[in-house]
């Protein structure tokens, strides 16, 4: 078999299988994106393609975000994530990810409200929360509870009514905090709070979380700040693998609820959204062992340890995350704002110091990412390391529902259905159970 690309005018790739030859039309992206159209192979030449996690197959266009590892770029439809970062809050990034436009103060303003009257959850559901155990991963009970939303909002389900999309876009996006905020109280006994609607969606959530009867809690603004930002800088990061599972899903025509519950499921993974929470663990490894940091670092690169630093490095990435940047800013305030007397923050900046110097990480690009800055922020915030991935799901949601959404408009839309190569056993008879070895 032998593969010749061609850049010509006709914009199509020569593949030759056997004496067998074909034409694969190539499709170009915005930023000069190339990929092989590789609809006819199969039934052309018997053969398919095999690429173990998807690394090199694209499985859809979109319009949504594009990044660049290498440059180290990533733009939600085409806008800088620094210029986003900056200018705009959560809740119109969200709007600029569903819509594909960023919104007029109108549009803004009714999508704000309509979010704001959507923040309670019925009451029904608060009983939910009695069955999980005390002690329950709140990611466990996130996904469930959000699954059962589409058992009490049966009147938005079809994914081809757009009024009905419209509806249940908007129920998510506004009842996730309060779901998310509930799993935190159930594992602290602490009774549910409901949302106040003249708050922002940051603030809320902070209250959901922090107030209890007794007493309100007032949200430092710098707590608050920092919360957006890290909303903003998870809320979409193309087809990673919670985002390719909520499109699979979806791709059955499952309503908008269960897709997004299959989404945060793939989200709990330590290889993926758990990552944060991962390097808090790590880190407080660390702290337990004395504080030596140069012991772990030696550990890190060590071939024959099996230690493996957290939160360095990213798979996309080889040159400095743009989200990380933003973020270590962010957290750099927070530190000094609170002024908390936490060895783990001390533990965490003389590693960051050696990633950013020693010649080691430099030369292997190792360089602190999102989940190394964002666990800490989470932690000085006083959120346990089981909610980490949580907040990690309240910002995704957006990108995952501009993902459902694009799919479902798309005209070339197919249910998903990988295939595989077979390396099983051959043809064999069943033998009568007394003789079998």
């Amino acid at each position: 078999m032998s593969v010749t690309t061609k850049s010509s005018e006709s914009e199509t790739a020569r593949l030759i299988v056997d004496d067998h030859e074909i034409l694969l039309p190539v499709v170009i992206g915005t930023e000069d994106e190339r990929a092989l159209i590789i609809d006819s192979l199969r039934k052309e030449t018997g053969y398919i393609t095999l690429d173990e996690g998807f690394v090199n197959t694209g499985s859809t266009t979109s319009s949504i975000t594009f990044l660049d590892g290498e440059k180290g770029i990533l733009r939600y439809r085409g806008y800088p994530i620094e210029q986003i970062a900056e200018n705009c809050d959560f809740v119109e990034t969200s709007y600029l990810l569903i819509y594909g436009k960023l919104p007029t103060e109108s549009e803004l303003r009714a999508f704000r409200e309509s979010i704001r009257q959507h923040t309670m959850i019925h009451e029904d559901m608060r009983s939910f929360y009695n069955g999980f155990p005390k002690d329950a991963h709140p990611m466990a009970i996130l996904s469930s509870v959000v699954g059962a939303l589409s058992t009490f909002y049966q009147d938005s389900l079809d994914p081809r009514d757009a009024r009905q999309v419209e509806i249940s876009i908007h129920r998510l996006m506004a009842k996730l905090p309060t779901i998310a905020a509930y799993s935190y109280k159930k594992s602290f006994g602490q009774p549910f709070m409901y949302p106040q609607n003249h708050l922002n969606y940051c603030e809320n959530f902070l209250r959901l979380m922090f107030a209890v009867p007794t007493r309100e809690y007032e949200p430092d603004p710098v707590v608050v700040d920092a919360l957006n930002l890290l909303l903003i800088c998870h809320a979409d990061h193309e087809q990673n693998c919670s985002t390719s599972t909520v499109r699979m899903v979806g791709s059955s025509n499952a309503n908008l609820f269960a897709s997004i519950s299959a989404g945060i499921c793939a989200l709990w993974g330590p290889l993926h959204g758990g990552a944060n929470e991962a390097c808090i663990n790590m880190l407080q490894q660390i702290v337990e062992d004395g504080g030596d940091v140069t012991k772990y670092v030696n550990m890190a690169k060590d071939k024959t340890s099996n230690f493996r630093l957290m939160g360095f490095g990213h798979r996309v990435y080889k040159n400095y995350d743009p989200r990380a940047k933003i973020i270590k800013r962010a957290c750099d305030r927070l530190l000094e704002r609170l002024k908390l007397d936490d060895p783990l923050f001390e533990v965490a900046q003389k590693l960051e110091e050696v990633a950013l110097r020693d010649e080691y990480f430099v030369e292997r690009k190792l360089y602190p990412n999102v989940d190394f800055y964002s666990g800490i922020m989470y932690r000085a915030m006083g959120l346990p390391t089981t909610m980490f991935t949580v907040l990690f799901a309240i910002g995704r949601l957006p990108g995952w529902i501009a993902h459902w959404v694009e799919m479902h408009q798309s005209p070339t839309k197919r249910i998903g259905r990988p295939r595989q190569i077979y390396t099983g056993p051959g043809l064999r008879n069943v033998v009568p159970i007394s003789q079998r070895s």
